[in-house]
């Protein structure tokens, strides 16, 4: 059995592991990371984030082909693709992001194990595969980096072949020809919206009336109308009462009556912490009814060496927040502070189709703090390169304060959202107003045009267009 010392074991190689022992080598440190697969990355790379999105681009790149009449000119297009060809891609990206991470593994010095971690003490891990232990770890620091797993309904069978998770559904053998999604949040939507672009009827299923409802509603609003207008058949404000999977299909009785009939039932009922197998009673750490996490603003939990990081922490759930999330854990434990010094704007994007991305505030949030506010808005089809594009339904809203013209919000719908709202996170990030936008000049055309045209529209409702702010406002850069 290996024995070793280390100054931090990071558990688990996704994007908030990966960042954390990086950062730590960074600082001199001799790190280490335990993975229980196979293979590196994580859900991230492997069942999550690089998988999903790729198979939505080849998804995009499909329906796009039938729909090049607009450029002047028809294509004809086989019906019968497999998906295994929808699948390529997907698996050159994933094979292609394995090997980088490897790299900047092997490149810091940092020592990969391949097993479950289980806490022997708060300083010491054993490795083990399978019931046999074949490493036992001393650290003075332990990342908790395991990330999360698709929650599953009590007496429903997952069989991977008629009713599958958010991740299994990547081992999906044929293109069916009708799709049941359960659970209407961002992840259900997200594949809601790519398998309707591969011809396959999709019925979305949620028992809120209401999806996404952290979102502008007016955003919210135009994706949901979109999705019904690409054929997305939603069914909501009732649960399912009775599910019913055999050889045939997937019949499900919703409480209103309603019969959903299927070729494949697709679940998206949230996730759970892999903290389970951690044995994190050997070092009196609990988690709460999701096997989730607690800590501080610096990552710490309850046990002063050990920290968590990435989804087994929970909100945002987010590969972007992951990252940086390890990094500061990493700096915390040896030292450093991993607070930020000003409350930094997080941006969220939604791979639906159309994408949707914002950050800040919504009107809503702003109502409901008494706030005064105005709003600029542009449409793409306002656009040049919306029009280039075929996009006549994207959408960008600034929101701002109606005395200070300071950028509260930036709210996106449409090609590249998740691109774009960077400008507006960085104006947002320096304390600026919306004459920024409405004085700078952008290339032409661009979609990224859309912040000018927003800002003079907004601008433009409170009648002063170019006049200056009446009150200065001080930087706190």
């Amino acid at each position: 059995m290996i024995r070793d010392k280390f100054d931090v074991v990071v558990i688990g190689s996704g994007p908030a592991g990966n960042w954390a022992a990086i950062q730590a080598c960074k600082l001199g440190k001799r790190s280490a990371v335990v993975e229980k697969n196979a293979v590196v990355g994580g859900v991230c790379v492997h069942t999550g984030t690089l998988p999903s999105k790729t198979l939505r681009e080849t998804s995009l790149y499909y329906d796009g082909l039938k729909k090049r009449s607009f450029y002047g000119f028809e294509i004809a297009f086989r019906k019968n693709v497999t998906i295994q060809e929808l699948m390529h891609r997907k698996n050159i990206v994933v094979e292609n992001e394995m090997m980088v991470i490897i790299d900047q593994l092997h490149r810091n010095g940092i020592s990969l194990f391949g097993g479950v971690a289980r806490f022997l003490d708060p300083h010491t891990l054993g490795i083990f595969q399978g019931e046999t232990q074949v490493a036992e770890l001393e650290s003075e620091f332990v990342v908790i980096a395991t990330g999360t797993r698709p929650m599953h309904l009590p007496g429903l069978h997952y069989d991977s072949k008629r009713v599958f998770d958010g991740e299994s559904i990547l081992d999906l053998q044929h293109i069916p020809e009708r799709m049941a999604i359960l659970g209407g949040g961002v992840i259900g939507c997200e594949w809601a919206s790519i398998f309707s672009k591969l011809d396959i009827k999709v019925t979305l299923i949620d028992k809120r009336d209401r999806l996404l409802s952290f979102l502008d509603a007016k955003f919210a609003d135009t994706l949901f109308e979109l999705m019904s207008d690409g054929g997305i058949d939603l069914e909501l404000g009732s649960p399912a009462s009775n599910i019913s999977a055999t050889d045939a299909g997937v019949t499900l009785t919703l409480e209103n009556g309603k019969v959903i009939k299927s070729d494949v039932l697709l679940v998206t009922a949230g996730r759970l912490g892999n903290t389970d197998k951690l044995a994190l009673d050997k070092i009196g750490l609990k988690t709460d009814s999701y096997q989730i996490l607690a800590v501080d603003g610096n990552f710490r939990t309850k046990v002063k060496n050990v920290y968590a990081v990435g989804d087994v922490i929970g909100f945002p759930s987010l590969a972007s927040t992951s990252m940086d999330q390890g990094r500061r854990a990493t700096l915390s434990a040896f030292g450093g502070n991993a607070k930020t010094r000003k409350k930094v704007p997080l941006p969220f994007g939604i791979y639906t189709i159309p994408e949707i991305s914002y950050v800040g505030e919504t009107e809503e949030s702003l109502q409901e703090k008494n706030r005064a506010y105005e709003t600029g808005i542009a449409h793409f089809f306002e656009l040049p390169r919306g029009q280039i594009n075929n996009d006549h339904d994207g959408i960008l809203k600034l929101i701002f304060d109606r005395n200070t013209r300071k950028l509260l919000g930036v709210h996106i719908i449409g090609e590249r959202a998740t691109e774009i709202i960077h400008i507006g996170q960085a104006v947002m990030s320096f304390g600026g107003t919306i004459d920024y936008f409405a004085d700078t000049v952008f290339n032409y055309p661009t979609i990224a045009d859309a912040y000018k045209t927003a800002a003079l529209n907004g601008l433009n409702k409170l009648g002063i267009i170019g006049q200056p702010v009446v009150k200065k406002l001080k930087s706190k850069i």
